[in-house]
Formats: structure tokens, C-alpha cells, sequence
């Protein structure tokens, strides 16, 4: 069999490369591992992208410089991103939005309330089901072909050129193509539990995976056995804490829980171990999912008063309730003196007057004399009902993988693959070396997805 380009993925990252690629003049097959009720990956729990622009646009408010936004980045990586790379798909983000709504997206009005996303994050009407539909509705009609229950096996390189990809397809039997041009569009390797383990240890089988189960890292794994060059650390990954209660696989987005920043957290020992309020929540959420894969069992307690309990994203699950203290803290299975002392202790600490307390921004309402301080919104749990979760981390996508040029072509050890780009997930660790901002993974699928097609698509044609 033969195509000119060959997509290896079938998420927002791959669908991007898939329809730039058509667009160019290509003929384009799209594998997708997932059956066509899970296609999409990781996109489809997406909710929304970060978009800089100049000025207010249809879903957006005000305007959202390159300076602000590599800012927001560097905070939440610590300095650790390719700033060229980073400034490439900060830059080209602003063209992807009406680019998206050529392609048939639809977007919500701007967002208002505790997530502080409206001037920042564009929200996709219909979530990220709806922008997997559009986009395989797009490619379709340009005459991509897509193939689901289709597992890529290997990707053969010769020297720095693939020659063949093989894969199984939906009836289990072994298949051959021999592209011009390959997009590996796969994600990380998140599914794979096992590989979590030997980087993280035997802690990580308590970790859930609220991204797909279809991302196990095969084809990522395949090509770093051929020589292509690895970029990131195979123990960071974007890791939200998530509600206990949420499936190993695939929970996705709605598993979130939004009320860290109004509560007190505790570990399995009844202490507290990190400042809760340090910062809004869309560039403090994903560093949770690290804090509470640290703890004991990996395992996280969260405690908030009825004050509380409208401020945030309404969860998946009710919390649970009590009317005291003891009886919250006794249902949630925690030693009940040092955590009453934990709540105790932080109660004191909180400023006597609460006027100050403003929950859509940051309010410098902070603890005296605490450490870990609270250094916003810190008021004292003391208003009964008393509600509590529990958190578990939850693993969206690792950061091990491929490294790119401004291209999107993969880097072998030898130099530049002749025919082979990267996008999306597989990729993502050049620019996310940790950390992570919200809305950032659909950027840089969109950026080096559209690169990636659009590359492809002028190689076979040249």
C-alpha cells in the first residue's frame, strides 16, 4: 500500500497535520489505535485552547501579548522550555483561532468566573467531542482516510528516512504502506502503567490516567530505539489532582477538582504539605497531581466549609458531608488528632478580618506565622456543613519524547529525519519540561499539528 503522507494518531494534533497535509494536494491515511467512539485522544476532554491576541476578538476579552503569555509559561516551567519553540507556538496561536473556525470549530463566548480564563483561553462550543467531530468531519471531506482499531507496530527507518510503517488493523491482521511523508501525531505514554512505574516507581499504579487509554507510547518508544532524539523526563507529566473516586482510564476533565484554592489540604497523615492558595487556579491546578503523587500512597484530603461550596466548578461527585469537623474527618478515614490539629492550627493562623476575600482574583489574603503559609484566600474552616474529597493524581499526558525543530521535524542522532515531523503530545516536552498552563497542550497541538501537515504536504509535493 501506498499514500503520500501517513498520520500516526488520530487526536487534534494529528487531525491538524492530516488536514494541512490534504490541503497541500496529498493523498492522507490517518491511523487511529482507538475504536471511532473514543477517536480524538486527548482532545476530546479538552475544553479549550490558549489563543494570544492583539486585541478583543468573538471569544475572548481584551488582548493577550507574546511577552504576558511566555511569562505565564516560564512561571509554571520554571525556565525549563525551548524558548524558541515556545515563542513559535505562543506567535502562531493568534492565526489558529479563525484557522479552527474555517475548519468548522465553534467557540463559546468569552468565560467568566473563578477560572479567570475569558482574556486567555478560547472555550470550544460543545467541548473537545464537538472539535473532534468537526476536525474528522473536515478531513474526511477532503478525502483523508481514516482507519480506527489500528495500532501502529513500527515505524522502519533507514538511516534518517521512513520507509515503511506497519500496523494492525481493525481485525488484528498485520498491514504495510509505504508513505512519502510521516506525521507522528501518537502522544505520550500515559496508557502504559508499567513504563509509569519504572520512571516513577511502584507509587505511580496508584496513579489514575485521566487521559486516554490508547496513548501507550509505541510508536514514541519505536522511534527512540532508531535513533530519533529524546527530549524531557519520563517522570513529568501534566498531573492534575483529581477526585479518588474517578476511573483508572479515561475520566478526563471532569474528574477535576477546582476547590483547592478555598480549602485545606491535607495527606494521609493529617498534615498539610503545600501553600493552597499560591496562585489562580489555571496556573497552579497542574502542579497538584505532582504534590499529591509525593504523599504518602499518593493519596490527598481536601476540607472546605460551607462558604466554600459555590465558589468553584461544581465536581463530577458529591463530597462528602458532615456537620462537624470530627465527623467529616472520621469519614474520610484520617487520624483524627493530628488533622484537627492541622485545621486547628491553620484557623488560628487566618487574619481575623475577612473582608479582603475576593475569589476571582488574587486577594493577598493570607496566613501569619504558617508553613506551609496559605497566601490567598485563607480563611478559617469553620462554618458547618464541612465538605470533603478525595485526591488522587491524575495523569493527562507524559513528557518524554520526540525532539523537533522549528519544522516540526524530528531530530535523529545523525541529524534531521529526511521525511518524518512530529506533533501534539509526542513532542510537547521541548516546550512543557514541566509543568503546565491551561490550555497550552491544545496550542502546541494546533501549531505544530498545522506545521506539521503543511511540511509534509511540501515535501511529497517538491
Amino acid at each position: 500500500m501506498q499514500v503520500d503522507v501517513a498520520v500516526l494518531g488520530g487526536g487534534n494534533a494529528a487531525l491538524c497535520g492530516a488536514i494541512n497535509a490534504a490541503l497541500a494536494g496529498c493523498s492522507v491515511l490517518l491511523l487511529e489505535s482507538a475504536p471511532k467512539p473514543y477517536r480524538g485522544g486527548n482532545s476530546r476532554h479538552t475544553r479549550n485552547f490558549r489563543c494570544m491576541h492583539q486585541a478583543p476578538i468573538a471569544p475572548l476579552t481584551d488582548s493577550y501579548l507574546e511577552d504576558e503569555y511566555f511569562d505565564d509559561l516560564i512561571k509554571v516551567t520554571k525556565g525549563n522550555t525551548d524558548e524558541t519553540l515556545a515563542r513559535k507556538a505562543i506567535r502562531e496561536s493568534e492565526a489558529c483561532l479563525p484557522w479552527m473556525q474555517q475548519q468548522g470549530i465553534r467557540f463559546q463566548p468569552s468565560l467568566s468566573g473563578t477560572l479567570s480564563l475569558s482574556r486567555t483561553n478560547a472555550f470550544f462550543l460543545g467541548g473537545g467531542k464537538a472539535l473532534v467531530n468537526a476536525l474528522y468531519r473536515r478531513a474526511e471531506a477532503l478525502g483523508v482516510e481514516v482507519r480506527y482499531d489500528t495500532e501502529v507496530t513500527h515505524v522502519d527507518m533507514q538511516g534518517e528516512r521512513v520507509t515503511e510503517v506497519v500496523f494492525t488493523d481493525e481485525r488484528g491482521a498485520e498491514q504495510r504502506v509505504q508513505p512519502k511523508a510521516v506525521i507522528a501525531a501518537s502522544g505520550g505514554f500515559q496508557g502504559d502503567t508499567d513504563w509509569l512505574e519504572r520512571a516513577w516507581g511502584p507509587g505511580a499504579q496508584n496513579f489514575l490516567i485521566r487521559g486516554t487509554k490508547y496513548n501507550r507510547g509505541v510508536v514514541l518508544r519505536d522511534l527512540l530505539d532508531q535513533g530519533a532524539q529524546s527530549v524531557g523526563d519520563p517522570t513529568q507529566c501534566h498531573a492534575v489532582a483529581i477526585d479518588g473516586r474517578a476511573p483508572k482510564f479515561d475520566g478526563g476533565i471532569a474528574s477535576r477538582l477546582d476547590c483547592v484554592p478555598f480549602s485545606v489540604v491535607l495527606n494521609k497523615q493529617g498534615e498539610r504539605f503545600y501553600d493552597e492558595g499560591e496562585d489562580v487556579w489555571p496556573k497552579r491546578y497542574a502542579i497538584w497531581g505532582r504534590l499529591v503523587a509525593a504523599q504518602p500512597d499518593q493519596v490527598g484530603f481536601v476540607i472546605i466549609d460551607s462558604r466554600s461550596l459555590e465558589l468553584f466548578m461544581p465536581s463530577l461527585y458529591p463530597p462528602l458531608v458532615s456537620d462537624t469537623l470530627a465527623g467529616l474527618i472520621d469519614q474520610m478515614g484520617l487520624p483524627a488528632e493530628p488533622s484537627l490539629a492541622s485545621i486547628s492550627t491553620f484557623n488560628a493562623a487566618c487574619a481575623n478580618d475577612l473582608s479582603g476575600f475576593k475569589p476571582m482574583e488574587l486577594d493577598g489574603l493570607s496566613t501569619r506565622g504558617l508553613e506551609p503559609a496559605k497566601t490567598n484566600w485563607a480563611r478559617p474552616i469553620v462554618e458547618p456543613p464541612f465538605y470533603g474529597y478525595t485526591l488522587r493524581p491524575g495523569v493527562t499526558f507524559t513528557y518524554l519524547g520526540l525532539k523537533v525543530d522549528e519544522t516540526s521535524r524530528v531530530q535523529m542522532q545523525n541529524g534531521p529525519a529526511e521525511n518524518l515531523w512530529a506533533a501534539g503530545e509526542i513532542m510537547a516536552g521541548s516546550i512543557l519540561g514541566q509543568g503546565y498552563l491551561a490550555g497550552f497542550g491544545m496550542t502546541i497541538g494546533t501549531v505544530f499539528g498545522r506545521q506539521a501537515g503543511q511540511e509534509a504536504g511540501a515535501y511529497v509535493r517538491g
